[in-house]
Formats: structure tokens, sequence, C-alpha cells
């Protein structure tokens, strides 16, 4: 078995891999996981992970390989996600739910040397696999290897786990560990380099506000190609905590799964728990629950009141994160009664400011850019350094606090989102600057409209859209799908008494199905914009409904 790290309950976790390290040195009887009925201790897990890595490097991987790891939530996916970084290599998740050519243009993207995949999957890539040409070898978790196609060798899981002990390369913090895809909406799919500082610091950030320890059980119900679904294995490794893995068809499933396994974190994104708050729930699902946490997007507040009503005794906590720096800010449980559509301050150890396009600060309550300094800023964009050029820069030189000095400036990551900050120091979200809709003369926030919508208690579900308009630039337009009956002169009627006349949708698109999410599980605008485009144009349909 290849060398592992020396770990202490006196040394803090530098490395991504150290976290399960460690966690087998101090907890080694713990369960780190469950999937279904099957679990597996701390120990174990370690045991598997250092053995991965030996075959890995049997394979001749080289410090700063790419190997990505395409399956659903089970052990050898987190298996493979810290073996590959302990073996020197770059992890890079793929979400499951992505089609042949998606996978593709990642393994393309980041040049992977290794793919680890199950034999099914493998079958579904097939020829979409021709044209990655970096691709050397396959590692198929179950079943046996068949050779191989398109120029890589095929290797089973168990014949890696055999290979001979070797020590592991020497890693810095500093050093990349992964880059994480983002979802892709407005373009191809793009990469988001993060260091082994990034992805520990935000660990110990998060792990600390939401007080997390070894008695917790926490729910895997995002995907662990999504920071936030990866973030439950590395806070849970942290503090020696319990993840349930979960490969869920219905939201109801998460219910079922919170109720057997007594859950006491849940993470997710505000589509599913749009969902969620539309159920019943047990009360056997929340008798362990200590706390809920939203990210990804703002909460409605119908939502928000239904779930705060299923879960009494949780306690809620609204969080603001984006790809490039993992999480920024979260509002404490204790503010949500008086504050409940605020993003809260910053998180531990990160530094959160609103500027204007010049570069100046705001004023309280005047909407500017979010941008985020510290140590989960990530290193930036795989392979596209113009854009990385333009998101990840310095501050300007009269935000440096002291570092004016320095041969080199700290990078900061400007998000893109437009927020306000109150009087007293509570963000609030706007909206994404690429997403905003220009109607009248004004600029109006989706996010805003949407949030409009959900009050009137009529729609599971909504996104707002602008659409081109000849004299107007834009009118707004809205998805959205019932909570019984379609009644668009209700919903428009609630909108008039609630928003000015500039925000009030012009028209409604009634759905009878779920609207259509990204990847990662979040509603997707430029999705349903550009299905309604194309619809609109085939001489066969007559568009949304």
């Amino acid at each position: 078995m290849p060398h592992a790290p020396h770990v202490s309950e006196s040394l803090p976790p530098v490395l991504l891999h150290d976290l399960p390290a460690r966690a087998a040195v101090l907890w080694p009887a713990q369960r780190a996981l469950t999937l279904n009925d099957q679990h597996v201790n701390y120990r174990d897990l370690q045991a598997q992970v250092s053995a991965l890595a030996g075959g890995l490097l049997a394979l001749g991987l080289c410090p700063g390989d790419r190997v990505a790891v395409f399956l659903d939530k089970r052990t050898e996916a987190v298996v493979a996600s810290f073996a590959a970084p302990a073996a020197g290599g770059v992890l890079v998740p793929v979400n499951p739910l992505l089609k042949p050519a998606q996978v593709a243009h990642i393994l393309q993207d980041s040049g992977a040397q290794v793919l680890v995949t199950s034999a099914s999957r493998l079958v579904q890539l097939g020829a979409a696999l021709a044209g990655c040409s970096g691709l050397r070898h396959v590692v198929v978790c179950d079943g046996v290897a068949e050779g191989g196609s398109f120029g890589f060798k095929e290797h089973a899981w168990a014949d890696l786990l055999q290979a001979p002990a070797a020590s592991l390369p020497a890693r810095l913090e500093s050093d990349v560990a992964a880059i994480f895809y983002t979802s892709g909406s407005t373009g191809l799919p793009k990469g988001v380099v993060l260091s082994h500082r990034n992805l520990v610091a935000g660990a110990i950030s998060v792990a600390g506000y939401l007080n997390n320890h070894a008695s917790d059980t926490l729910l895997a119900a995002l995907p662990l190609s999504f920071d936030a679904g990866f973030s439950q294995l590395t806070t849970a490794f942290l503090v020696g905590a319990r993840v349930v893995l979960l490969n869920y068809l219905l939201p109801r499933d998460v219910l079922q799964a919170m109720a057997k396994e007594q859950v006491t974190g849940l993470t997710a994104v505000p589509p599913l728990y749009m969902q969620l708050a539309a159920l019943d729930w047990p009360a056997e699902a929340t008798r362990s629950l200590r706390y809920w946490a939203n990210t990804g997007g703002r909460m409605p507040g119908a939502t928000l009141k239904r779930l705060r009503e299923c879960a009494p005794d949780a306690s809620p906590f609204l969080m603001y994160g984006l790809t490039e720096a993992f999480r920024s800010s979260y509002l404490p449980p204790a503010e949500v009664d008086r504050r409940p559509d605020s993003m809260g301050r910053a998180i531990p150890n990160v530094d959160i400011r609103v500027l204007r396009d010049d570069g100046s600060e705001c004023e309280a309550d005047e909407p500017g850019e979010l941008v985020h300094r510290g140590p989960l800023v990530a290193l930036g964009y795989w392979n596209r350094p113009d854009e990385t050029a333009l998101r990840f820069r310095p501050l300007p030189p009269a935000l440096v606090n002291g570092r004016e000095g320095l041969a080199a400036a700290e990078m900061a990551v400007f998000s893109g989102d437009t927020v306000r900050r109150d009087a007293d120091g509570f963000l609030y979200f706007v909206g994404r600057r690429d997403e905003m809709i220009k109607t009248s003369g004004y600029r109006v926030s989706p996010t805003e409209v949407e949030e409009a919508v959900h009050a009137s208690g009529l729609v599971r579900e909504v996104l707002a859209v602008g659409v081109a308009h000849e004299t107007l630039g834009q009118v707004i337009h809205v998805a959205a799908v019932a909570v019984d009956a379609a009644d668009t002169a209700a919903l428009l009627a609630h909108c008039r008494a609630q928003l000015p006349g500039y925000m009030v949708p012009t028209a409604v698109h009634w759905s009878q199905e779920p609207l259509p999410r990204n990847p990662n599980g979040k509603l997707d605008r430029p999705r349903w914009k550009a299905e309604r485009e194309r619809s609109q144009h085939s001489p066969h349909s007559e568009g949304p409904t």
C-alpha cells in the first residue's frame, strides 16, 4: 500500500486527501459513508483511497495529470475523488446526468489522462470518446475490463487496488487539486481550477459556522460534481461525520432517506426545496434534523415559510456562493425572521466587497458587483487566460489595505452578480449581470419578479426572462408550474398589485412538466428561453403554453 501522509489530531489538514487520512486516525471505526444499506468506516475508506492511489501511480500517473470521475454517487466515486489528488493528480468530477457529448467535451477540455467510470456508463459514452486523444486509461469500477478502444486501455478497479505499494508524491496546498466544470447554460462548460488550499479552507470555514461534528449525518443530495455537493464530503471528513449518498429519482426519496438515516444536515438548491415544500413531511424526517442549508440561488419567501413549518426545530442557513470561490456568505438562523430575503454576511475567513464599475465601494443599499477576496478564491479558469484575467484580478489600489508594497497582487474574484449591502452590513442578491432584463429604460432583476410571482401562492416553480420587444427593448415573460389549475388572470392581478407596471409580466407560459434545470439542479433560464425560441420557429409547434 502507498505511504500514507502523517496525520495527527494536533495537525490540521492541509491537502484535500488529508481529510479522509486524518479522519481514519481520529475516528477509524466511525461510519464515513452510507449507500442504501451498506456502510464504510473511515479506516476502510482510507485503505481504499491509499490502494487506488497506488494503482493510479502504477498506471504512470504524473503530478498534475487529470483524473475524471464519471459515476453516480457511490463509494467508488468518493474513493477516486480523494485517491486522484493523493496520487498527485487533479480530480475532474463529471456530473452523472451529462450526455456523452458533454462528457467528451469535459474530457477533451481538461485533457484528462484517466477516466474512472462504470461498465454501463462506458458503453453509454461509446464513440463520443473517439475524440478524447489525451485519454490513456479507463478504470471500470464494476465488471471486468474488456481491453480498450479509441487508443486507451481499460483496467478493472479491483486490479488497481492490488497494485504494489508506492510512495505518494509531495504536494503543496497551492497545487491544483481539482477542476470543477460550470454548468455551461450560456455556452460550453468551463473548468474552475481549485487548489488544495481552496477546498480545505472552504471545509474549515463552512463546518465552523454550521457547527458540524462527528455525530452529524449529512445527506449528499446534490451532485458531487457541484461544489456544494462535494462540500458534503469535505466538511464531513473534516469532523468525522457520516455522509449518506443518495441518488434520488423523486423528491419524496429525499424525505424517505432523511427519515431512514436520521439526517442531521441537509444542503440543497431552491428548485429541490420548492419540490420538497409541496410534500407532506413525515415526522421521522425531521426528528434528528439540526439544520438545512440553501445554496445556488435565492430562496422564495413562500418556500422558506413552508420549510420552516415542515421542520420547525431545524435551523435554516441561507447561503450564497459561486464555483469560483465556493462559498461567500451565509445568513445566521437568528437573522432569518428579520431578514428573510438576505444572503447574510461574509463567511469566516472571507472578505466581501460591493463595488461600482469604477472600482469604488458602494454606499449602503446601492447595487454593485460582489467581489470576493480570501483563501477560497479559485486559481482561475482552465485553459482560458482571457476569461481568467477578466474575472480574477486584484482589488483596486485604494482597497489593497497595505499590500501595495508587494511584488505580486492578491487576486480577488469579480462575481458578475449584482448585490446590495444594507446599513447593517447584510447582503441582498439583485441579479446576474448577464441575466438582467432591460425594459422601458429600467433594469429589472428576474429574481425579484420570480419572488413576487411565488408570493401569489399560485405556482410551484417559476422563472422570468426578458424577451426582445421593438419599442420597449425587452418585455418580461414568466414560465410557471401551477399549484392547482393555471390561472393567468389571477397571477397577473397579483403581480399588478405587488409590482410597478414595468415589472409586471406581459405573458405567462404554463407548463405541466417541471421547468428545465441545469445539471446542478438550478432552474435554467437560458435553456428555457432557447427552447421557446426554437419552438416558435418550428412549423410543427405552437410554442410553450
